[in-house]
């Protein structure tokens, strides 16, 4: 994961999915559609092997992708029955973009990278969830998709935690 966050200093604090509940509970998210029942809520066992869980916005669950080739994250609508985008209500999907586009910015923003890539595609994995993948001209897979392109590098554990630090104060704080 070399060069994930290019030449910044970052100063490591962590916000846990309780701090984020816990700003929610007090209001810092009014007016942003809540999910009605996530308690019943799972995430596929394929998608839990291959990700590190950074915490929840108001529909999605954000996750990263085990694989330091290059900085990418999903998002996981908290809706079992969600197959494709369509699946869910028009608020949700609206709602939907608007937590695409604050990761997107946040990824962006952290890894100065060339590109986004952003899909949802659910060919192996039926459960929606959207790829947010940031891409320089020097990555490894450059031009072409991320997929198969190489086996999963495994993440340096320091690397990853800064990573996951900064991802949480842009995505969650906005700072």
């Amino acid at each position: 994961m070399a060069g994930l966050v290019p030449a910044i200093h970052v100063q490591l604090s962590c916000h846990t999915k309780e701090d984020v509940d816990a700003r929610h509970k007090a209001g810092h998210d009014e007016g942003i559609l809540m999910p009605s029942d996530t308690a019943a809520w799972s995430l596929h066992s394929q998608l839990k092997k291959d990700t590190i869980d950074i915490g929840d916005l108001p529909l999605c669950r954000v996750l990263v992708i085990k694989d330091a080739h290059f900085p990418w994250l999903l998002l996981v609508p908290r809706r079992d029955e969600a197959v494709e985008i369509i699946d869910l209500e028009e608020v949700e999907q609206a709602q939907l973009m608007t937590e695409i586009s604050r990761v997107a910015r946040a990824l962006k923003e952290i890894t100065r990278c060339d590109k986004l890539n952003i899909a949802a595609l659910g060919n192996l994995v039926p459960q929606l969830h959207v790829h947010v993948i940031a891409r320089r001209s020097s990555d490894v897979a450059w031009p072409r998709p991320v997929w198969g392109v190489m086996p999963a590098l495994p993440h340096d554990a320091e690397e990853v935690q800064a990573f996951i630090s900064a991802l949480r104060r842009k995505i969650w704080l906005g700072s």
